[in-house]
């Protein structure tokens, strides 16, 4: 009897370890835990340097399109090329081109003379040249729009007293000077401009100009006669445009008002016997 209970219990524990082996073998499995994937690599480090935006000749005052950006590895940076940032660009600007650059060539410190360097104004000035200034405001000095390095005419323009002159030639504007190279604007663009005053759109006071001895001496009773104004001369033209017209150009001959009314009054005389004085008008 005994031995007829053992067997029993020993067929039903390998009835049931049997069962929990097949359910062992007939469940689904989950999958292992897969690695989180590795972060990609950092971009490589990229160095930004100023280059010549176009063929820029020696003797040039950079201006700001004159300047363009090229990343480099660092690795490859050219030693005393000058990196792009906003600092610099402001310290370049003005600056004076000492040797010749292709289009993107790097820019090297060694190529540029600063306008605060010690010397700047007279390494600009070609030889036999001197610098002179003459006041501008919103009007005269083109709206503020011209840099170093542009070329201008200078017009003068000064009224005659009523007892010099007939109404119609009272007002007289004539070019003193044509085609004259602008090297520095201001005192700001002189010794170096902050990103600041690049963008508040502040009008010059001053503009310096390079002209001759003789040119410098025309300037100088200009700006006592009257009231001078910078034309911009287009870059393409400088060499190719005609001389202005000689002979200045009175009230007269802008305005067809004064001219009738200095015909319907005739000629004026002024005839002095002594100290009398007398104002003759021929009709």
């Amino acid at each position: 009897m005994l031995l007829r209970i053992l067997l029993v219990g020993s067929l039903i524990l390998c009835a049931v370890g049997l069962g929990a082996l097949g359910f062992q073998l007939l469940a689904p499995t989950a999958p292992p835990p897969q690695a989180a994937a590795p972060p990609p690599p950092p971009p490589p480090a990229r160095a930004r340097m100023l280059v010549a935006a176009r063929a820029l000749p020696a003797g040039t005052l950079l201006k700001d399109g004159d300047l363009a950006v090229r990343e480099v590895p660092p690795a490859e940076l050219p030693e005393g090329a000058v990196e792009a940032s906003d600092e610099t660009r402001a310290e370049m600007r003005g600056a004076l081109l000492r040797r010749y650059l292709d289009p993107g060539t790097a820019v090297r410190r060694g190529d540029l003379l600063r306008p605060r360097d010690r010397g700047f104004l007279a390494a600009v000035l070609r030889p036999g040249t001197r610098a002179i200034s003459v006041g501008v405001d919103a009007v005269t000095g083109a709206a503020g729009l011209i840099w170093p390095g542009d070329h201008v005419d200078l017009i003068l323009t000064q009224e005659l007293q009523a007892q010099d002159a007939p109404l119609a030639r009272r007002v007289i504007g004539e070019t003193v000077l044509s085609g004259v190279r602008v090297i520095a604007v201001d005192q700001q663009f002189t010794q170096g401009a902050s990103a600041a005053d690049a963008t508040t759109g502040r009008i010059a006071r001053t503009v310096t100009l390079e002209v001759t001895r003789e040119e410098a001496e025309r300037v100088a009773v200009a700006s006592r006669l009257g009231r001078i104004a910078l034309t911009v001369r287009a870059i393409d033209r400088l060499e190719t445009e005609a001389p202005p017209a000689s002979g200045p150009v009175f009230g007269g001959d802008v305005s067809a008002a004064l001219a009738r009314s200095a015909i319907s009054q005739g000629a004026r005389m002024r005839v002095i016997q002594g100290d009398e004085q007398q104002d003759v008008i021929f009709r």
